[in-house]
């Protein structure tokens, strides 16, 4: 009679611990002793009991463990012994690296553009550095916070992209049969346990100004008057990234429909997105129009290059900002705070305004607008209050 195969599961040869011989069939098993927990294999070789080893159960899975059993049982069936061929029963393990490389060759071709895959490249090379080498079965939670913790409250939104991908390439390694278990890089339930959220990094005191004193900035930057203030103005008031303003050309704007169309390639999302425009951006766009009306909207001093990044930064190194920890991107939660706090608008209007992906894959199907229209009185609102200069500042 066919001996029953696979009787163990992998979640309890995780679990167990107390000492023993755990049979998962056709001759193999897991044994548990005080100084190993390891697989073993049982035949019979010319009236002879003999036994396999294949290895730590920390290092081999259960799906590895079955596959050289398999190997084993066709050796038997062939009448060749198998410690004659031990050779055959290894099962190699790739690293992390390999299973990185494999996963971004197998997926280039449907991500966006070439900067979208050379963050992946630079990521996984740069950061993943220290757990490249090691084998993808031996990766650990406390590997993954390695990597992550130096860069987690200085480099948020890079370590938090970093995260997600390397819980990516160990979920691909899991489905290709090299790793059992919780993923150590997954967030919920698991490392929002051991981290900060981004939220309480970016907010508060930790990046983002407080809303309240979002009028007083921006009357300061009105009195600076310069084209690195007029463009940190227009983030602001549009609460858009800074690539996406400064990468801003006059060809993405209409000026009689007052909305601005920012291209599909230059979205984090990889969607075109419409912004409606209201009184005090298009002040601004029409006073930029009297320097250049082509190309880039707020120019560099090199020709045919945009304002640099580090314009607004400078504005905030200046205005002893930068003490208090606020960043150019935390001025986005400023503007959601704001809405949250100080308005009746809809969440999802104010996530809209911030080109947030909202609802799942079936709501997102059915809703095919933008609600541009919708968030032209959201945004003239906040425009509204960040033009209003406080009394007490």
């Amino acid at each position: 009679m066919k001996r029953e195969l696979h009787k163990l599961h992998p979640k309890s040869v995780l679990t167990v611990t107390d000492n023993g011989n755990y049979h998962d069939g056709g001759g193999l098993s897991l044994v548990i002793r005080p100084d190993r927990k390891a697989w073993s294999f049982r035949y019979t070789w010319k009236g002879k009991e003999e036994y396999l080893g294949f290895g730590s159960a920390k290092s081999v899975s259960l799906a590895e463990a079955r596959e050289k059993a398999a190997v084993v049982r066709k050796l038997l069936a062939d009448k060749i012994n198998p410690k004659s061929n031990e050779q055959k029963l290894v099962v190699a393990i790739p690293t992390f690296g390999e299973i990185a490389d494999e996963y971004i060759r197998e997926m280039r071709p449907s991500w966006r553009n070439e900067k979208h895959i050379a963050q992946w490249v630079m990521t996984l090379s740069v950061h993943a550095k220290l757990i490249r080498h090691m084998p993808v079965d031996q990766i650990t939670t406390d590997d993954v916070l390695t990597v992550l913790k130096p860069i987690w409250n200085s480099k948020n939104e890079t370590a938090s992209r970093l995260r997600g991908r390397i819980e990516k390439i160990l979920a691909a390694a899991t489905v290709k049969g090299f790793r059992q278990g919780i993923n150590p890089a997954q967030w919920k339930n698991h490392l929002d346990l051991l981290l900060p959220t981004r939220s309480i990094i970016e907010r508060g005191h930790h990046g983002a100004l407080p809303y309240a004193d979002i009028p007083w900035f921006v009357s300061k930057l009105q009195e600076n008057g310069s084209i690195s203030a007029l463009a940190f103005e227009f983030l602001i008031l549009t609460a858009t990234r800074t690539s996406e303003t400064l990468e801003a050309d006059w060809s993405e704007i209409d000026l009689e429909t007052r909305v601005w169309t920012i291209p599909s390639n230059r979205m984090k999302n990889g969607k075109e997105y419409r912004i409606p425009l209201t009184e005090r951006p298009i002040m601004i766009l029409q006073h930029m129009a009297q320097i250049k009306t082509e190309g880039f909207i707020f120019p560099g001093r090199k020709a045919g290059r945009p304002l640099s990044n580090m314009a607004m930064e400078a504005i905030l190194r200046r205005m002893g900002m930068k003490e208090k920890n606020v960043t150019v991107h935390g001025m986005r939660s400023s503007f959601r705070d704001w809405a949250g706090e100080e308005t009746d608008y809809s969440r999802e209007l104010a996530e809209l305004s911030l080109s947030h992906t909202i609802g799942d894959a079936v709501e997102r199907a059915y809703r095919r607008g933008d609600a541009v229209e919708r968030r032209r009185p959201l945004m003239g609102a906040w425009a509204e209050f960040a033009n209003s200069v406080s009394t007490d500042q």
